[in-house]
């Protein structure tokens, strides 16, 4: 009976761990993501995408290019930093995540994704003040990091997740400014889901000195999206 009441309390909390990262990475979550295209817009109106196969390439070349060799294994040291209550560690890379944005656009959009998710995180009781100077500049994926370790998601599960969400921001502004249809986008989200175990991985094997991508495409067209005249997307 004992062993049975163990391995039920476990399933439970896996169970309730999944349910937390379902809530981080839901559409609804009140972080205000759908409101950037993180360049796509700008890329849109350059005459860089035009159709579907043009997305899916920009979208899945950011995923293996930025963000498997940025995000992901920053977001590994966070996740660790937490973990381990190291709070330096835990700022020197929260401070070079948002210092390696291509842009100010860019930038911007990481430290108010990171400081609505700090907020909301507060609003539900998590523990934020004791570890997160509140004062401070915080990025998207370090707020992230800190929920999925204090809710015990574990950490490639929650790496899974937090590409999906990019993902499915990235499909979601694709079927507005291309546009493509609805069946269409899901398509796209069908390929996509592919690449995230492989973005992972090759994420979390990378040594501190080998953190980081070169991609000045993005960079420009981002800085180009601050001062295009219509937009339907935040800069």
């Amino acid at each position: 009976m004992v062993v049975m009441g163990i391995i039920t309390a476990i399933r439970m909390t896996e169970s309730f761990a999944q349910f937390r990262l379902w809530q981080l990475i839901s559409p609804s979550l009140p972080v205000g993501a759908y409101a950037y295209s993180g360049g796509l817009e700008a890329a849109i109106e350059a005459g860089w995408i035009s159709n579907e196969q043009e997305a899916v390439v920009w979208i899945e070349d950011l995923l293996e290019f930025a963000l498997a060799r940025l995000d992901v294994p920053v977001f590994q040291r966070l996740y660790a930093s937490v973990q381990d209550q190291k709070h330096d560690s835990f700022h020197y890379w929260n401070d070079y995540i948002l210092a390696s944005r291509e842009s100010a656009e860019l930038q911007q959009e990481d430290r108010h994704l990171g400081r609505a998710l700090l907020r909301l995180l507060k609003g539900l009781d998590v523990d934020i003040e004791s570890f997160c100077d509140v004062d401070r500049h915080y990025s998207y994926v370090a707020m992230f990091a800190y929920a999925c370790e204090r809710w015990q998601i574990p950490l490639v599960e929650a790496l899974h997740g937090l590409l999906w969400s990019w993902c499915e921001n990235q499909v979601a502004a694709a079927i507005k400014l291309v546009p493509l249809g609805q069946t269409t986008g899901q398509q796209l989200l069908s390929l996509l889901q592919q690449s995230i175990p492989n973005c992972v991985q090759s994420g979390l094997v990378l040594a501190d000195e080998d953190i980081g991508f070169t991609l000045p495409g993005l960079g420009v067209i981002s800085a180009q999206h601050e001062s295009q005249y219509s937009r339907l997307f935040r800069s």
